[in-house]
């Protein structure tokens, strides 16, 4: 074998070592250094937390399985235009957001760069896409940017379930980069939400995913907002395959969509409604105009997005469907599929909070026990009471029915590959108890 000590770079190597000149490895960053250095590659407010943070907790494992050398954690802000996100064209909404993803991915990159010319290990997650798309439809982000912007003081979510930064408000973008480095100075949470609770983005929010009481259905919010990126592309794709000819297609997918379908696999994906961020009057930056004159924000900022026509993407029997019927008859419904199918038991029973559609289950009140049996054996109750969902491992209280299910039929099922009428005939599925509340629980979830 040819001796590999005669390479130049090996003997460079050996020599550094004979003269005993040390690797050069930094044990701490100036947070003031470093967040200059940001700031000066084009981000609007950095801010750093450590691994090891209790709000991180959730995150940490998933973090470390990837970067398992990771020690701090540096949260960027991206500031969007007000007016760009505030137009009724989704063009120049959507234009902005991918502007201002791909400015923090360029200073990511640059900020990486830049560290590990000084010997610091780094990496920089994607701002947003791309993900991990192998662990669809579960957590496909290996770093999560808002709970991190939480830790790191730049920010709190608000009812809409975006990070709030206090002086930019709800328009901002985030990223992330990871390092290996301790920092001499750390942020803190903010002692108080910026989001004013005035319900604005509830009452512009299309899909009704917002409740004015807190609850968010995320199902409904991804159905629409989402239409064109993740389960909607899935669902678009079975649409095509599915269509005997292009008459047929044309009969499930109009030719405005397909347009956009083609926008966005050329230019980047269009987002149907970010309304929740557009019309959120909190930050110092913003607050002024509502609190000046709420009536001529409201006239000019959240009725122009309400009273817009047009196309509001729904899963068939869902509250979103209902929701767009009763508020904004202005609006068009296309009843659509989102994609979503569970590739598991256990991510089935994890995903029902997430697909639950509370208001349907009005007036509900059962207990329901399921055993799966094959290829997954697992025990859950499932408990749904007061327009709320209790999902619990095992077999929890008395049933008021009973559902015992092979777990592959269960998710062929799920998947629309069988009628579950005919599961039930040839006792794959059977159902212990009255049916009408086997049925209810069905219509609970879209």
């Amino acid at each position: 074998m040819k001796d590999t000590n005669i390479h130049p770079s090996i003997k460079r190597y050996n020599e550094r070592k004979a003269l005993a000149v040390p690797h050069t490895s930094i044990s701490r960053l100036s947070a003031m250094e470093l967040r200059e250095m940001c700031l000066e590659l084009g981000v609007d407010d950095v801010g750093f937390v450590e691994i090891s943070h209790p709000l991180l907790a959730d995150q940490k494992t998933d973090i470390l399985n990837v970067f398992p050398w990771t020690k701090v954690l540096i949260s960027f802000v991206g500031r969007l235009g007000r007016e760009s996100l505030r137009s009724p064209a989704r063009s120049v909404a959507s234009h902005e957001l991918h502007q201002v993803e791909e400015r923090l991915n360029h200073a990511a990159h640059a900020l990486v760069a830049a560290l590990e010319r000084k010997g610091v290990r780094a990496a920089n997650p994607a701002a947003s896409f791309p993900m991990e798309t192998d662990e669809w439809p579960g957590k496909m982000q290996v770093v999560s940017h808002k709970p991190i912007a939480e830790a790191a003081g730049l920010g709190k979510m608000g009812l809409h379930r975006n990070v709030i930064h206090p002086v930019f408000g709800s328009f901002i973008l985030l990223n992330t980069v990871l390092i290996d480095t301790e920092v001499d100075e750390y942020g803190s949470p903010l002692d108080y939400n910026p989001c004013l609770n005035c319900k604005l983005c509830a009452a512009a929010c299309p899909t009704g995913a917002i409740g004015p009481d807190g609850v968010f259905n995320s199902i409904n919010c991804l159905t629409h907002t989402y239409r064109e990126l993740l389960g909607g592309f899935s669902d678009w794709v079975d649409n095509i395959a599915q269509s005997k000819n292009s008459v047929e297609y044309r009969s499930r997918v109009g030719d405005t969509e397909t347009v956009s379908r083609w926008q966005s696999l050329a230019f980047g994906p269009c987002y149907k409604s970010v309304y929740c961020i557009a019309v959120c009057p909190a930050g110092d930056d913003v607050i002024h105009e509502y609190l000046d004159d709420k009536k001529k924000f409201i006239e000019t900022v959240v009725k122009p997005l309400q009273q817009k026509t047009e196309t509001v993407y729904v899963l068939p029997g869902s509250d979103a469907e209902n929701h767009v019927l009763s508020k904004f008859p202005n609006k068009k419904i296309k009843l659509v599929g989102n994609g979503v199918r569970p590739p598991s038991i256990a991510a089935f029973v994890s995903s029902m909070p997430i697909a639950f559609q509370r208001h349907k289950s009005e007036g509900l009140c059962a207990t329901y026990h399921f055993t799966f049996t094959g290829n997954e054996q697992i025990k859950a109750t499932v408990i749904i009471k007061d327009k709320t969902l209790q999902v619990e491992q095992g077999h929890v209280g008395v049933p008021d029915v009973q559902i015992s299910a092979d777990s592959e039929t269960w998710l062929r099922v799920l998947h629309k590959e069988t009628p579950i009428v005919k599961e039930i005939i040839f006792r794959r599925i059977r159902v212990k108890g009255p049916l009408k509340l086997f049925t209810a629980f069905g219509d609970c979830f879209a």
